[in-house]
């Protein structure tokens, strides 16, 4: 056989396996109304072009997600490097898939409708990277079935940006989870005293890359936006089952039961919902409008049962952090020695710390002994890390070079669906099935939230 031959048969061979390492990916950006848009571009990436096509209306999502692509351009410390070709008009969407400038599209934006664009992103053959939520309603979950189905039919990468299974803290927390001689075996605990509980804060005010982040006014509206549940829930979601059952596909037809679900609103006056948005109450809102404050229905507690094991979450938005603080998240594991926890409050300098209490007192010895042998065997994958005795409970130290915050982990997830893009095979099978089992949760429990009755609108207090 001819060289030339020889050599066009064997890239036939490897673009029909799904890998080509060497191709380039082209980001394109569709309608950025969520700073997460952004934070995809906060580093540069090897095999990806620096110019950028962003499709979106002309309006001040646009503008600033420009204005922190550029900051990114120009910071004095690793500055970035994107060239960004502007396309705005109201057929954007139109236009993206008719031009496809690029192979690969960023979709971080209004969640109502999301998951047709990233259907009709797949039609049109381009890898999706899209921020969470995909649906906010349960009669959507067929949409999203035929989106998965189709990215498996093309060959194509759709990816939900999980970044805190990048986090170091729950990282750790599930190796220990899953370390018998530490942990022991998984409890099944009850509704009143779970297996499983986590409590995310979020805030409503908050800095982001350096600067003020100002947040659209859609945003406050659960009918685009989603509710608690619906939002920060879907990572809460995420984690539990990709902790408690790694690398194992779910069928939430026959693995979850959803049991109850309910949800309160914080309060937003006029003054602050200006802060944030710069613009005042807008009529869409006015039926949660009382007099001069909003009622947001951003917070949801819910309880359900993966394979028997009762999980409770409970995603909350506040206002404002205290001095000093920011987001928080609060999470542990209950087995039958231990448990596993992650705890941010002041004791821990608003920072997440792992501890893992034994169960009883006669246990303290032996656990102690597994969680030292556990965290030398995982010196190689996190060099530092460390255990201090603290008498009835044992610390997990872990060291500045592996604590990397929110922002950068966005990088992490944009590294890991380049590789699925190179070479498909290495997409996992069980994300899939577990995507579906995710969205289930987070869309009944919405469902239950909003048939049950209010609890009273609260400020939360920071652990």
């Amino acid at each position: 056989m001819p060289k030339r031959v020889l050599v066009a048969s064997l890239l036939s061979l490897a673009l029909a396996q799904g890998s080509s390492p060497m191709a380039e990916v082209r980001f394109i950006t569709l309608d950025p109304g969520h700073f997460h848009a952004a934070l995809v571009q906060k580093e540069m990436y090897p095999g990806v072009a620096r110019q950028v096509n962003v499709y979106a209306p002309l309006g001040s999502d646009l503008v600033d997600h420009l204005a922190r692509v550029a900051g990114f351009n120009r910071r004095p410390d690793n500055p970035t490097a994107w060239e960004l070709e502007v396309h705005t008009g109201p057929d954007f969407l139109e236009r993206m898939l008719r031009e496809r400038p690029g192979n690969a599209v960023v979709i971080s934006g209004r969640n109502r409708g999301k998951i047709d664009r990233v259907q009709s992103s797949l039609d049109a053959g381009l890898h999706a990277l899209v921020d969470k939520p995909w649906i906010l309603e349960e009669s959507d979950l067929p949409k999203l079935e035929r989106t998965l189905a189709t990215a498996e039919e093309k060959g194509l990468v759709a990816l939900d940006i999980m970044t805190e299974r990048f986090e170091v803290t729950t990282q750790l927390q599930r190796e220990l989870v899953n370390d018998p001689a530490t942990f022991g075996t998984l409890l099944p605990g009850r509704e009143a005293e779970p297996a499983v509980y986590m409590e995310s804060v979020h805030y409503l005010k908050k800095v982001v890359a350096g600067a003020p982040n100002p947040r659209p006014v859609w945003f406050f509206d659960t009918e685009q936006q989603g509710e608690g549940l619906n939002d920060v829930g879907t990572h809460l979601v995420d984690l539990a089952q990709w902790t408690l059952f790694p690398e194992q596909a779910l069928d939430y037809r026959q693995d979850i039961r959803v049991l109850r679900a309910q949800r309160w609103p914080t309060l937003i006056p006029r003054a602050e919902f200006r802060q944030v948005t710069r613009e005042d109450f807008p009529p869409s809102l006015s039926g949660r409008v009382k007099g001069d404050v909003l009622e947001y229905f951003c917070n949801t507690l819910v309880t359900y049962t993966l394979r028997g094991v009762h999980v409770t979450l409970d995603a909350i938005w506040d206002w404002e952090p205290p001095p000093g603080t920011g987001d928080t998240h609060y999470a542990y594991y209950r087995g039958s020695r231990a448990k596993v926890e992650i705890r941010q409050g002041a004791a821990e300098q608003h920072r997440p710390e792992l501890y893992v209490v034994p169960n009883a007192a006669a246990d303290k010895a032996a656990v102690l002994a597994a969680v030292q042998k556990k965290v030398a065997a995982l010196q190689a994958q996190y060099p530092g890390i460390a255990v201090v005795d603290q008498g009835a409970e044992t610390r997990v130290t872990i060291p500045e070079a592996l604590r990397v915050g929110h922002e950068q982990h966005f990088a992490q997830v944009t590294q890991r669906f380049l590789r699925y893009v190179h070479d498909r095979r290495t997409l996992p099978a069980w994300e899939r099935p577990n995507m579906l089992a995710k969205y289930y949760v987070t869309t009944e429990g919405t469902r239950l939230a909003r048939q049950s009755a209010p609890r009273p609108a609260e400020r939360h207090a920071p652990r």
